[in-house]
């Protein structure tokens, strides 16, 4: 048995844990079945015939004949073709005594999970564009709706994260086995993560618990992801109810449930049954904003079709735009639904408006009313409205008990269950709240927020009961669903005196106390100072001239630049506009106004704000990473359900409040890439208020989250990283960094990485390597508050950190290049410290790194940096090996035992870095010889592979003569070519007449001689190395070979990089 736990022993432990689910096992190469098709065919029938059972033969003849062909298309068409058929049937025509009738033929049983077949296989060989085998299959009654793809936990080298890339490639080689995809898992034991085919990696997630359960979610253990996901019945509610497509213009999104959304809406069903049953209260959903809260109430209502008997769902918003950006997901989202989600224009239509309605030209949209349409139906249908439509008049708009009220944002001010009396005119005002409940009176009523709902307000929960499930910052940072948001105050700059401060302060009072009409009347005097003093030209300009100097120093080439400027009113705005135009008039694409228009606006400002059109194709550009759109002024819009994931800043200059506040901040905190977290700038003194918002939180999220200054949190550990850093490369003098030219900044670079890959440096380099990336997070969040010359220092350790990752096993798989690499440090000291000069790295070569080009080599051997040469070197000849290991069993072996001792004679201390760079250069010419031998011999590569497998033994050249064992060689080859079938190496049959052929065909040549019996083996391992990579004459035709004056003592070889201290 191997020493180490490889991916073979990790696959075993992943089918034990589906066995123990009670799933089938199933070992692919035991099957006769066809190669070509992806289906379980066999298991397929059975189940699609034990299903459905009161169907005649040719209703499933017609639905099998679907499932197997699919119209010329994209493969996420196919896909989401097939997830219709899969989650509701497929619609068939049949005969019954000469009549044409219709029904669905179902391909799943999801009320008896007993009566489905689940079976898990392995070695499953799928051919169509090229051969691949996944590593592990889940088929349901014969579909192939799981596919998991699994990564060595032991190999340094490999990760979760090459899953990915094997999973995207798999799609290319193999995308008809995709057609029948649920679900794709990335494993390497430590991470396991679920996606779908439109899954970028970062959207691939994590499944934390087994029970819903959020308690022991932070070191979640692989058995815990696939228990938890794949049970049978939760594994089949997942296929059907928590899976959808998501139409995003020309393009379909498939979206999976994160496990907190499943849990959740399950409970949410629940709650609601229960209060249909009893006081209409169906709880508060509160799931952190970010966390895909809109998508949970899509999948809410998919669910509560079945759950109770189609009911008819009534959603309300508070605002106009929010209501066009939910009814926008839900409409995406349609298919998925069933139904046509409809928008309700007005409480009640008019005899004109029904009168319209009865005439509509072609493509004329009806004018919908929320009671008319209530009215006109007894189950069913989705529709949307605003509360402004309920407060409109108090008549009922239905008595009916199967209508489910879904409000977004459950907690707005807007909410009021008690009657107020106006003391000066007597009038009795009805909150919103009690208006809704007398016009929908015995509808069920549930909230959705992604902000708590405040202490004090004891309203919302007369409304719609306690928390059915809460999600916070933390558990959400924690799972990767959203980033946390930084602080920075930078009110300082403004300069603004004492007055203006006060009046300042008095505005978040105000907005403390803002139900109350009476206190907004008595402050709109100071409302109007406010307006004068913040749009104040002096100060406008001071702080124009400081968020440029912020933006384009320290944020500008973060992710993508994109930005956005919150600002206190409508004319503010539009003199923030004008002024950075003034200063940077080349910006006209750059930035943009996105605000409402009013009648009484300036004209010129109507070209800038434009209409709904205009500002819908703001927001797509503003979505885009690549657009020339960077910087989005915005009052009120975009402040709520607006996403754009790689925007990571955000300008305040607007006091705001509560969810408010907390919904505006919220949208930087989204997942993109290497994000580390979302910056707010303030230049209005929020710090309070946001110290105030977080008192409704829970108690982790005050602990994490209460506090999050950078100059607080951020730069001490920014100084304490680098100080890691320093104290890591002491005796190395990079002083020549900080001050020197390009080249003796270049020079700099390539001594630290030399002084760190020292084989004595082995455990400071593991340290550096992390403290390093904490460093460079770090900065990306508190880099205006860092002195220029730690930005520097920090640039260096980051150019540095890049270097060594990619000529460390880390950087395995990706080949080493130069000019790639000098462009990567150049963009990223022209981002951290502003550098416009040019960084040549490795100045002493000036050309590519190639192990077949004797003046490479060369120059590698009068390298000054030594450490750095052997690294270089040990890469470069690593790549060759691999490719040799894919090919030829002989010289694989061969190199990698030689290259093990040089590099161990190394470690050991037996050799010093002149030495072993010395037998690494022999060791290159050697491989570069062995591509000449071939020709020499007149043979393919594949042919002397075959050639070099059976003169292994040194004796057999006594035996024969050269031209026989040639003769052998191409015979072998040439039946090897003509007979090889799929998966010989792997069926025992196969395999038992591929080794009989050969030792015929040996025994013929009357080999192997007497007493060498294991050169047989050699062969045969040979043999089978090949069925499995048939390429190698492309692989070894790309790389270009010269000729060298080998001096005949030079016998060293290469083999594999060992990671230091392995051996």
């Amino acid at each position: 048995m191997s020493d180490f736990y490889t991916e073979a022993d990790y696959e075993k432990s992943v089918i034990e844990l589906f066995q123990n689910m009670d799933y089938r096992y199933v070992y692919a190469p035991d099957l006769e079945r066809d190669f070509r098709s992806p289906l379980y065919e066999e298991e397929l029938d059975e189940s699609i015939r034990r299903i459905n059972p009161n169907m005649p033969e040719d209703a499933i003849t017609d639905a099998l004949y679907k499932l197997k062909n699919f119209e010329n298309a994209e493969l996420v068409l196919k896909n989401a073709l097939f997830m219709d058929y899969i989650q509701h049937g497929i619609e068939v025509r049949y005969f019954v005594k000469g009549e044409e009738r219709s029904g669905l033929v179902y391909l799943v049983d999801y009320k008896n999970s007993d009566n489905n077949s689940f079976v898990v296989a392995n070695q499953w060989t799928f051919v169509e564009n090229s051969n691949k085998r996944p590593d592990i299959l889940l088929f349901l009654n014969g579909m192939p709706v799981v596919l998991v793809e699994l990564k060595s936990p032991s190999r340094e080298e490999t990760d979760a994260s090459e899953a990915y890339t094997q999973i995207r490639n798999y799609m290319h080689e193999i995308p008809s086995m995709f057609i029948y995809n649920c679900i794709c898992v990335m494993s390497d034991h430590l991470t396991s993560k679920a996606g779908t085919i439109t899954s970028g990696e970062d959207r691939f997630m994590e499944w934390k618990t087994k029970d819903g359960n959020y308690e022991n979610t932070q070191y979640a253990q692989f058995d815990t992801f696939f228990e938890g996901m794949f049970e049978k019945e939760r594994l089949l509610d997942i296929i059907k109810n928590f899976i959808c497509f998501s139409n995003e213009g020309s393009k379909q999104i498939k979206i999976l449930a994160g496990y907190h959304q499943y849990f959740a809406v399950n409970k949410a069903i629940l709650s609601t049954k229960h209060a249909i049953e009893t006081d209409g209260k169906g709880g508060v959903f509160w799931h952190t904003q970010g966390s895909g809260k809109s998508l949970s109430m899509v999948f809410y209502a998919h669910c509560l079709q079945d759950a109770l008997d189609s009911p008819t769902i009534v959603v309300i918003t508070d605002r106009n735009d929010l209501d066009d950006q939910l009814y926008g997901q839900f409409v995406k989202c349609s298919k998925f639904l069933r139904q046509e989600p409809v928008h309700a224009d007005k409480r009640k239509l008019s005899d004109e408006d029904k009168e319209r309605n009865a005439h509509l030209r072609k493509g004329e949209k009806p004018i919908m009313g929320l009671m008319d349409w209530l009215n006109a139906r007894k189950a069913n249908g989705i529709i949307f409205t605003t509360m402004q439509k309920f407060e409109e008049s108090f008549e009922c708009l239905s008595e009916r008990r199967n209508i489910i009220v879904m409000a977004d944002e459950a907690h707005r001010g807007q909410y009021g269950l008690k009657e107020k009396v106006d003391a000066k005119t007597g009038e009795i005002k009805i909150g919103t709240a009690r208006i809704i409940r007398n016009t929908l009176p015995n509808a069920t009523y549930i909230g959705f927020t992604g902000t708590p709902i405040s202490m004090k307000d004891r309203n919302t929960r007369e409304v719609f009961g306690d928390y059915i499930d809460i999600y916070d910052m933390t558990q959400a940072v924690e799972d990767g669903a959203t980033r946390p948001v930084y602080y920075e105050s930078r009110v300082i700059k403004l300069k603004l005196d004492e007055h203006t401060l006060k009046l300042i302060d008095q505005e978040y009072d105000i907005m403390a106390n803002n139900a109350d009409p009476e206190v907004i009347e008595k402050s709109k005097k100071q409302l109007g100072q406010m307006e004068a003093i913040l749009g104040n030209d002096k100060t406008i300009a001071s702080l124009v001239d400081d968020i440029l100097d912020h933006y384009e120093n320290y944020r500008e080439n973060l992710l993508t630049g994109k930005a956005m400027i919150v600002a206190y009113s409508r004319s503010i705005a539009m003199k923030i506009y004008e002024r950075i135009l003034r200063l940077r008039p080349s910006w006209t694409e750059k930035i943009a106004v996105v605000m409402t228009g009013s009648n009484k606006d300036p004209e010129e400002w109507n070209k800038i704000i434009g209409n709904k059109r205009h500002k819908d194709e703001l927001a797509k550009q503003f979505k885009d990473n690549d657009s020339p759109l960077k910087i989005a002024i915005v009052v009120d819009m975009w402040l709520t359900g607006f996403d754009v994931p790689s925007l990571a800043t955000m300008y305040i200059y607007k006091p705001m409040q509560g969810y408010n506040l907390m919904q505006a901040i919220a949208r930087v905190n989204r997942v993109f890439g290497d994000k580390e977290g979302g910056l707010v700038v303030d230049y209005v003194g929020i710090a309070a208020a946001l110290k105030q918002a977080m008192n409704d939180y829970t108690a982790r999220d005050k602990k994490n989250y209460g506090d999050t200054d950078v100059a607080k949190v951020a730069y001490p550990k920014f100084l304490e990283k680098l100080s890691v850093c320093r104290d890591l490369f002491h005796g190395y003098d990079y002083s020549k960094f900080m001050k020197g030219t390009d080249l003796e900044r270049s020079k700099a670079i390539s001594g630290a990485v030399n002084f760190i890959v020292a084989v004595d440096k082995a455990d400071d380099r593991e340290v550096f390597l992390k403290e390093g990336l904490l460093l460079k997070q770090a900065l990306s969040l508190c880099a205006s508050l860092a002195e220029r010359d730690l930005r520097v220092e920090a640039a260096f350790f980051e150019s540095v950190r890049v270097l060594v990752t990619r000529l460390m096993n880390q950087g395995e798989g990706k080949k080493i290049s130069l000019p790639e690499m000098n462009a990567r440090i150049n963009n990223l000291l022209k981002a951290s410290v502003q550098s416009d000069g040019v960084i040549n790295l490795f100045s002493d070569i000036d050309k590519e790194f190639s192990l077949f080009d004797p003046k490479f080599l060369e120059e590698v051997s009068k390298m000054k940096e030594k450490n750095l040469a052997v690294e270089l070197l040990k890469k470069l000849i690593a790549e060759q090996v691999k490719i040799y290991r894919h090919t030829n069993i002989v010289k694989s072996e061969k190199f990698s035992e030689i290259i093990q001792r040089t590099m161990n004679a190394y470690l050991n201390g037996m050799l010093t870095n002149e030495q072993v760079i010395e037998e690494l250069l022999n060791l290159a010419k050697q491989i570069a010889a062995a591509h000449k031998e071939g020709d020499q011999l007149g043979l393919t590569a594949d042919e002397l592979a075959f050639y070099d497998a059976l003169t292994k033994p040194q004796a057999i050249k006594d035996f024969y003569e050269n031209e026989e064992l040639i003769a052998i060689t191409k015979e072998l080859a040439d039946t090897l070519r003509k007979n090889r079938t799929i998966d010989w190496q792997k069926r025992d049959s196969a395999r038992a007449r591929m080794r009989m052929m050969i030792k015929r065909l040996l025994k013929k040549h009357r080999y192997p001689p007497e007493g060498m019996d294991d050169a047989v083996q050699t062969v045969m391992t040979q043999c089978e190395l090949w069925t499995d990579n048939n390429d190698m004459e492309l692989l070894q035709k790309s790389s270009k070979v010269y000729t060298y004056s080998l001096e005949p003592e030079l016998s060293k070889v290469a083999e594999e990089p060992v990671p230091y201290g392995k051996k």
